[in-house]
């Protein structure tokens, strides 16, 4: 029977022997694909289960490395993550609560008892510094006391070996001239008149 192929014009009619002739051709080719892809066939599914052995040991190998990693983890965040994260679910409890919280009066007097001793100690170490400061002064003085002191002493000795000098000085020119006052009186009572 001969095969009739419909276009949209025409209808086209392949004879038999065409059609037989390539029904031979294509049933050889079939063979010699079904030749050719059976080794290949055999060579694929040996290396589908070499694969399949590799793949089962790279698991092995990744979860045996993994398992503690893992468990390194888990103790991580059970010790240090899971604390904060509960405190801060508590503290956000404690905010949220619509109940009215007594307030503590332990800041309060805990604050008002550490500003009496910070004053207390402020209190005396400016004592301490007051006294040692008097006693600084005190020294400083006695000090300029013993200066002045000596420095008027110094002076003293001056003005008295200076007054000294002038004292004999004018004690020997007041001699001298009480002398010649003399001897002009002497000499006036001896002469005759």
């Amino acid at each position: 029977m001969p095969l009739a192929l419909f276009g949209k014009r025409h209808t086209i009619v392949v004879p038999d022997t065409r059609l037989g002739h390539m029904k031979a051709r294509m049933s050889r080719a079939a063979d010699l694909a079904s030749e050719r892809v059976g080794p290949m066939a055999l060579q694929a599914r040996d290396a589908a289960g070499h694969a399949r052995e590799t793949a089962g040991d790279r698991l092995f190998h990744a979860r045996e490395w993994a398992a503690p990693k893992l468990d390194a983890a888990a103790q991580s965040v059970e010790e240090q993550i899971a604390p904060r994260v509960s405190a801060l679910l508590s503290q956000a409890a404690c905010k949220v609560d619509p109940k009215p919280r007594v307030t503590s009066r332990r800041w309060p007097t805990l604050l008002l008892f550490t500003g009496l001793a910070v004053g207390a100690i402020g209190f005396a170490l400016y004592r301490k510094s007051t006294d040692q400061w008097t006693e600084s002064m005190k020294e400083s003085a006695s000090d300029a006391s013993r200066w002045a002191t000596e420095k008027a002493r110094a002076g003293a000795e001056k003005v008295s070996e200076v007054t000294g000098d002038v004292t004999s000085k004018v004690g020997g020119k007041a001699h001298e001239q009480g002398q010649k006052a003399e001897h002009r009186a002497d000499e006036t009572t001896r002469k005759p008149s």
